[in-house]
């Protein structure tokens, strides 16, 4: 939903720099805010409970396994939903592997309050109540992105639950607010109502693809820049601004070092994702978003992480290069490196 970086407040020449979509079909484009009519990958389920005094829905994908590998649940970011999971999904279940996509709340086909306080130790508690009730005892934790944080959030909460933890390019590998200045929900609320087809298209060509879009790309962007422009728009601007909150008030990185199960991390070292780095403060010498930096301080200070590191790609490796990205996510998934390793890909 909030794209993160581009909502920072960039200046306005170059606001009037965005370019127009080159597929101008995508200015009409329109989806409600449980995304009713985008068709998903795999059939779609809800799991219903109650929340802060609301009756709420969880919408999950969950493709069973053959029973000889574990579930791996996947973790979206927050400029995602399930859906953008379908390739690894697909590659896992056909070797054997069950597989679990929720949505979070706040995210895809799920609830999305406004009235809300938005939390990974939430979120973590309602994945893992879903995982109780669809009676998946152990799971292997993938997070991407902002899914990442949530991943990490969820091993800490849920140590025997997490079979293995797995972060791709996650964000919150710095503790934001150390470097940059607090920015309230209204700040967030007020941009997130100027999203639309270009301002989307602009953001993730230049942050997650290099300068480069495709129809595939497009078509990963489509759920977000629907929904940004279609009826609910307020809603999902007030919930985007909530969520992006979690990001910064919510680290999880002065907590990493005490994860005592398998973990893995997966960087596209081109990456440079970092929340708030235009309102850095002026004292703050810290450099944000240097993610060939970024893994190995993580790995000095984390004893059982292995590093997998994809130079050349950015913050979205299993999808700018799938087929790179593979025998890696196998290796780490399988760990087949001795805990502490790193490599380069």
């Amino acid at each position: 939903m909030l794209l993160l970086g581009m909502v920072s407040g960039t200046v306005n020449a170059q606001e009037a720099s965005i370019p127009k979509a080159e597929n101008p079909a995508l200015a009409s484009l329109s989806y409600d805010a449980r995304l009713s009519e985008y068709p998903y990958p795999f059939e779609v389920n809800y799991y219903k409970f109650q929340s802060q005094g609301q009756d709420l829905e969880m919408a999950y994908m969950y493709l069973p396994g053959n029973g000889t590998l574990p579930v791996v649940t996947l973790l979206h970011g927050k400029n995602f939903n399930g859906a953008y999971w379908e390739s690894i999904a697909r590659y896992l279940n056909k070797q054997g592997y069950g597989v679990l996509i929720p949505d979070q709340i706040g995210f895809g086909k799920s609830s999305k309050p406004t009235a809300y306080q938005y939390s990974f130790a939430g979120m973590a508690f309602h994945t893992h109540e879903l995982l109780f009730h669809l009676k998946i005892s152990r799971s292997i934790i993938v997070g991407h992105s902002m899914g990442g944080m949530l991943a990490t959030r969820f091993a800490l909460m849920y140590p025997k639950t997490s079979l293995k933890l797995v972060l791709i390019n996650p964000i919150g590998l710095e503790n934001y607010l150390q470097y940059v200045e607090y920015k309230d929900i209204d700040f967030f609320y007020r941009r997130e109502l100027k999203q639309n087809a270009d301002r989307i298209i602009y953001y993730q060509t230049n942050n997650y693809y290099d300068g480069k879009w495709n129809e595939e790309y497009e078509k990963l962007a489509e759920p977000l820049i629907g929904m940004m422009q279609g009826p609910d728009k307020q809603q999902l601007a007030k919930v985007s601004a909530l969520t992006y909150d979690m990001i910064f008030t919510q680290p999880v990185i002065d907590e990493l070092w005490t994860l005592r199960i398998p973990f893995a991390m997966i960087l596209g070292t081109r990456d440079r994702t970092a929340p708030g780095q235009q309102w850095k403060r002026d004292d703050a010498m810290h450099e944000l978003g240097q993610y060939d930096r970024l893994g190995e301080s993580t790995h000095a200070r984390q004893p059982v992480l292995n590093l997998y590191e994809l130079e050349g790609l950015g913050h979205l490796p299993h999808i700018e290069d799938f087929q790179r990205f593979k025998p890696v996510f196998d290796k780490a998934l399988k760990l087949m490196d001795m805990p502490g390793q790193k490599s380069k890909h």
